[in-house]
């Protein structure tokens, strides 16, 4: 699904300020896997999201999504086939919209634009079969602003407004960063089912040690630049809390 081969980037290039993201980054993610990616800060993990969504682009390297060279494609001309969700539940939605209008907008996303593009009830009957399956009862609130819903009512709306229709990928950067426990546990929570439902390759950039070990069939830690360790699925099962902590020593 995923090939990215000898990928270099490096911010502020030439100055004093000058700091090398990735050195020769090679890895390949297959069809339907959910990787788990953590690393300290500054050692790539969110510079290796953003260059497969292609918010940056890598001073060297290649990078092939569903057997297609995507390297120089921007993040617009891959959000047919990507969706993603932020640290922040603010940015993947627009709080004076209602939740309607903001599923309208995700929409469009992967649609021919039109002079006609507004809501009928074949839409409003089709965002509520996909908002039901987070069984939040949010389904009937979309008619509500969306800011007035909670931070993590937001984000399980952002990942059901991203995979709806021609999603293939999920990146997802730290998604329950500012949220409380309770709505992040929902979160993620909601998050494996939707991967789970629709065969979804994933994958999910955190800190949370809990989320490394109970997510995934794959986790890879970044260090300096590079990956350092890649454990598959029979790996991950035998990963002890203590053995991940020592990663970091």
């Amino acid at each position: 699904m995923i090939e990215l081969k000898q990928l270099k980037k490096t911010f502020n290039k030439g100055l004093a300020n000058e700091s090398i993201a990735l050195r020769d980054v090679s890895l390949q993610v297959n069809q339907s896997e959910y990787v788990v990616i953590i690393g300290a800060n500054g050692s790539g993990k969110s510079t290796l999201l953003n260059l497969v969504a292609g918010t940056i682009f890598p001073d060297k390297g290649n990078i092939q999504i569903d057997r297609t060279d995507v390297t120089t494609w921007k993040d617009y001309q891959r959000s047919k086939f990507i969706a993603r969700v932020f640290q922040n539940p603010l940015q993947g939605t627009a709080s004076d919209l209602s939740v309607l209008e903001n599923f309208r907008l995700a929409a469009l996303r992967t649609q021919p634009k039109q002079l006609i593009s507004g809501v009928n009830k074949k839409f409003e009957t089709l965002v509520k079969d996909h908002i039901s399956i987070l069984k939040l009862g949010l389904e009937n609130k979309i008619h509500q602003p969306m800011g007035t819903l909670s931070g993590g009512q937001r984000q399980a709306l952002t990942l059901v407004m991203g995979t709806m229709d021609t999603c293939k990928l999920l990146l997802m950067d730290e998604p329950t960063a500012a949220l409380d426990p309770r709505s992040a546990a929902l979160v993620m929570e909601k998050a494996n089912h939707i991967i789970a439902v629709k065969k979804l390759t994933a994958i999910l950039v955190t800190h949370n040690m809990k989320d490394v070990l109970q997510y995934g069939n794959r986790v890879i830690q970044m260090k300096e630049a590079t990956v350092a360790r890649d454990l598959n699925a029979e790996q991950k099962a035998k990963l002890q809390t203590e053995e991940l902590y020592r990663w970091f020593e």
